[in-house]
């Protein structure tokens, strides 16, 4: 049986990982992107259509041509600091954008979605590990916006039948392993980029936002995911709705955290290079820790992260680094 996905911001870092995965999974895909900030290079395993989430039209016309038996729901901004500065740019993207998708697909009979959310919908951690039953009480604007789909997902779930999958990512990291597709933002503001970054160049300093946390360095701890294990779980949610999965919402991390330090030293070791440090001020509203409890992901889904040891993810991501680099 033949499946088609219709992936909106396949052009991207995340999105285009997950056009890999589902192409090896046996699904045809169709990239819709707008380019904004995707790139036209990392569109490898399907056909691109140029478009953007709020044209009505585009994706009316995108969702007649293709059917696709479900949506992957990419394509939004996400730099947390451009979303304070800008929140009205954000809601209009993110929020209303991914309404425009979902009325697309209601009006082209297309009931399952994966959309692409974030742990940032939970704001501060009150409990860490953090499970899918934390509250959600975002900090900025970009979880807000987030937030915003996952409450229209549950709604349109209730009154049309839409079938969803929602996989609320921690920190995705590191690049596909054949160094095809990378990670590449502009502007870059992801910290294991501006690492490998400080590493290329002799003259650029890797900034350190506090060394004054609880945690065992002092630095701030995240929960660094490969984006091929991130790429796996959509290949799997998106089979798990083809085969009548209910709706729900999945934690995507490792639930081991990594300091920044800890980061720094990884980068060192896969270059083989010094990485020449700064310590910088504590960002406002950065927590000590991040970490996700990814239990249901494993047992739903029978999803583990394979490949998100912090050398894997700094190794690989170097590898394409140094290739786009070169580019």
């Amino acid at each position: 049986m033949t499946k088609t996905i219709l992936v909106t911001g396949g052009a991207g870092y995340v999105g285009s990982h997950c056009c890999k995965a589902f192409a090896a999974a046996g699904w045809t895909v169709v990239v819709y992107d707008s380019l904004y900030r995707g790139w036209r290079d990392l569109v490898r395993w399907g056909e691109l259509i140029e478009g953007d989430i709020l044209d009505r039209a585009a994706l009316d016309a995108a969702m007649s041509r293709v059917r696709p038996d479900a949506v992957a729901h990419f394509a939004a901004l996400t730099y947390v600091g451009e979303s304070m500065e800008d929140p009205a740019t954000y809601y209009a993207n993110n929020s209303i954008g991914a309404w425009t998708v979902l009325e697309a697909m209601r009006a082209a009979g297309v009931w399952r979605i994966l959309f692409s959310s974030t742990a940032a919908t939970y704001g501060d951690p009150l409990t860490t590990p953090m499970d899918e039953e934390h509250a959600q009480s975002p900090i900025n604007p970009y979880g807000w916006s987030k937030l915003m789909v996952e409450r229209m997902l549950r709604d349109y779930d209730t009154a049309y039948g839409l079938r969803y999958a929602a996989l609320r990512y921690f920190n995705a990291a590191g690049a596909d392993f054949d160094a095809e597709i990378g990670e590449r933002h502009e502007p870059e503001t992801h910290v294991i980029p501006l690492a490998a970054r400080g590493a290329l160049s002799p003259d650029y300093a890797f900034t350190i936002f506090g060394d004054d946390f609880d945690t065992r360095d002092g630095t701030a701890l995240r929960d660094y995911v490969h984006v091929v294990d991130l790429a796996d779980a959509h290949a799997r949610a998106a089979d798990y709705l083809l085969n009548g999965g209910d709706s729900a919402a999945f934690n995507l991390g490792t639930g081991v955290g990594t300091t920044v330090k800890e980061i720094a030293d990884a980068v060192e070791r896969a270059t083989g290079r010094p990485l020449p440090r700064r310590i910088g001020p504590r960002r406002a509203g950065d927590p000590p820790a991040l970490v996700a409890s990814n239990a249901k992901a494993r047992a739903v889904l029978g999803w583990e992260p394979r490949h998100s040891t912090i050398d894997e993810i700094v190794g690989s991501a170097w590898r394409w680094h140094v290739k786009d680099e070169s580019r």
